[in-house]
């Protein structure tokens, strides 16, 4: 772990954005997720994946250091109407274009996706990436406003998909899977349908998302697992009255967005 955290109780921020407003913080986004995936033997991230820095509907949370100075992961959650289509729209719609009339329904009432999960080794087993930040994604969800939320999931990633509500969407795929970013990799689609109810989330996950939605910029010691570490919640997104919900949700249609599957373009959790 950095020598800049504490080794038995690490102290981390973890803060939300638009991504347009902090162009210098996505590029260290990008590169520390990069960075995890050629550590994992994934060598070619295309250029052109990177679109969602320049996206008016997308949203940045970063875990870093203390000092703002180190990123230790970071995940997004993409509105649907913005810029681009959604990642998951991106990733599957040659496979399935049943996908685009699946999102097209839910963004009728503002939906987005949690996609571009990743943390660094330093803070592996601490809970960052498979629990903090998918709950983070779903407390600004409901202070976006969106009503629903896809998630393209490895299988690992299901189940704190579940614990925060949410469903395999079936009626795509294979009852919902895919076979990306190549066919010895398995995707699975979930969907949280209710973001401001959350009523089948477990109710650990639950109270801690209410409890981080009410306070967004909260302390909290989290435990997983006997391992502690404190996170410095800062998740009000700035300048977010400068952008709307309604005009996001009047800009969706129906995708006709096809894509030459890259096994070397990652959208999975």
């Amino acid at each position: 772990m950095d020598d800049n955290i504490n080794k038995q109780t690490p102290e981390v921020r973890l803060r939300a954005f638009r991504a347009i407003d902090e162009p210098e913080t996505c590029d260290l986004f990008i590169e520390g997720h990069t960075h995890v995936l050629t550590s994992i033997g994934v060598t070619k991230v295309t250029s052109s994946k990177n679109d969602w820095k320049y996206n008016p509907a997308a949203f940045v949370m970063i875990v870093e250091s203390m000092d703002g100075k180190k990123l230790y992961g970071g995940a997004r959650v993409h509105v649907a109407g913005g810029s681009e289509p959604l990642p998951i729209e991106q990733a599957t719609g040659e496979m399935d274009p049943a996908i685009f009339d699946l999102v097209y329904g839910f963004a009728q009432y503002g939906t987005g996706e949690l996609c571009g999960l990743w943390n660094s080794r330093e803070i592996a087993g601490y809970g960052i990436g498979c629990i903090f930040l998918i709950r983070t994604a779903v407390a600004i969800s409901y202070q976006i406003g969106i009503q629903s939320l896809f998630a393209l999931c490895a299988p690992y990633t299901i189940p704190p998909g579940e614990a925060v509500g949410m469903e395999i969407e079936t009626s795509i795929g294979i009852d919902g899977t895919f076979y990306y970013p190549k066919l010895d990799l398995i995707a699975t689609t979930m969907i949280l349908k209710d973001v401001p109810t959350l009523v089948k989330a477990y109710e650990e996950d639950k109270n801690a998302i209410i409890k981080i939605r009410e306070n967004l910029n909260v302390i909290r010691v989290e435990v997983l697992r006997k391992k502690e570490i404190k996170i410095h919640y800062a998740i009000q997104i700035p300048l977010l009255n400068k952008w709307s919900l309604k005009k996001t949700i009047a800009n969706t249609r129906k995708n006709l967005f096809k894509n030459k599957i890259n096994e070397n373009d990652l959208y999975i959790l």
